[in-house]
């Protein structure tokens, strides 16, 4: 049996006045982490040394100009060095907007790399919004300011993941108030049928979803708001009649605890923390955000920069570990549904 080859994927170290430098050497000191893909280094080397000593570890590196000079050898990782934020700039743990322009930076090369298709994909460690924001970059979220790099303009979202549950969201990073209005037939149909084709693009052979409802039990047949009779069930009985095995909406407080005498693949949340307060109880060191839509594999965990514990080599690299794993497995089945067709 033919070996596959490795992908060949970009591994960056996001806030660098965060934990990100700290998982990612606490990562790469696993070596069934290490052997998944040929990673190459994406950053400034300063952060990158300074994170491997929070974390207490030895990585063996090479420092090189640009990824044509990348070798991968078994115990040696490729370094681009991008000499764009200095340690002694910013406070560990403190709110830098200089790191979350670094951050953003950086990103932004390693999607150049893409372009040129040096790399199949990326894993980065977590960003802060508001470090980037003050930085300059004025972007609603990760995934934003991903597509605007990618010039995609729509069709993309924020995926995240637990294990072998996939969680979507009608809509992210926006006030509450703001989200009954946005709550659609047409946005709930669309988000269904976005998480259908990427769960099945993944893999799966008619994936179950799970719709949530918006208001408190579920509307009570309108008692606590229409959204449920007006736009939701509308949309999931369309979806149905298209073939997507969809099913709700089900109250919010109790679709958590439905899995495990009705499982089903993917949620799909009205708002951020509708979804995100479930899954993170699930096991916050393994959540994983994947940005759907996109022509390339992203990821990163789906905690925060964690400045309350950055700097005090304490930080959990869990959920960096199952971000690196599932961006290798999706890469590799993006490879075989092309050769496969």
């Amino acid at each position: 049996m033919k070996t596959q080859r490795k992908p060949v994927m970009a591994l960056t170290y996001g806030d660098a006045a965060g934990i990100g430098p700290e998982l990612v050497a606490k990562a790469l000191q696993m070596d069934e982490i290490r052997s998944l893909a040929q990673w190459v280094l994406v950053g400034d080397e300063r952060v990158f040394k300074q994170g491997a000593e929070l974390a207490g570890v030895t990585l063996n590196y090479r420092k090189i100009d640009s990824i044509e000079q990348a070798s991968f050898q078994e115990h040696e990782l490729p370094l681009i060095d991008l000499q764009n934020i200095n340690p002694d700039d910013f406070q560990k743990g403190i709110l830098s907007p200089e790191a979350g322009l670094a951050s953003g930076k950086t990103l932004e090369y390693t999607l150049q790399l893409v372009k040129g298709n040096h790399l199949e994909g990326v894993v980065y460690a977590p960003l802060n919004k508001e470090a980037m924001f003050r930085g300059g970059l004025h972007f609603e979220d990760d995934i934003h300011f991903l597509a605007d790099l990618l010039g995609v303009k729509d069709g993309f979202g924020e995926i995240n993941v637990m294990e072998k549950l996939w969680v979507f969201r009608v809509t992210s990073h926006i006030p509450l108030r703001k989200v009954s209005e946005l709550i659609t037939k047409e946005s709930i149909g669309q988000r269904i049928r976005f998480a259908h084709e990427t769960l099945t693009a993944a893999g799966y052979h008619q994936p179950r979803i799970a719709v949530a409802a918006l208001n408190p039990h579920a509307g009570d047949g309108g008692l606590f708001g229409t959204e449920e009779i007006d736009e939701m069930i509308p949309a999931v009985q369309e979806a149905q009649a298209q073939g997507i095995n969809v099913a709700g909406p089900y109250p919010a407080d109790t679709i958590f605890l439905r899995l495990p005498k009705d499982p089903f693949d993917a949620l799909l949340a009205m708002y951020h923390d509708q979804a995100q307060t479930g899954m993170k109880l699930m096991g916050f060191n393994k959540g994983v955000t994947v940005s759907g839509g996109l022509p390339v594999v992203l990821a990163t965990p789906a905690h925060g920069t964690a400045f309350d514990i950055a700097g005090k080599g304490i930080a959990d690299p869990g959920a960096m570990a199952h971000a690196m794993r599932l961006a290798v497995r999706l890469v590799l089945g993006k490879r075989d549904k092309v050769t496969n067709g």
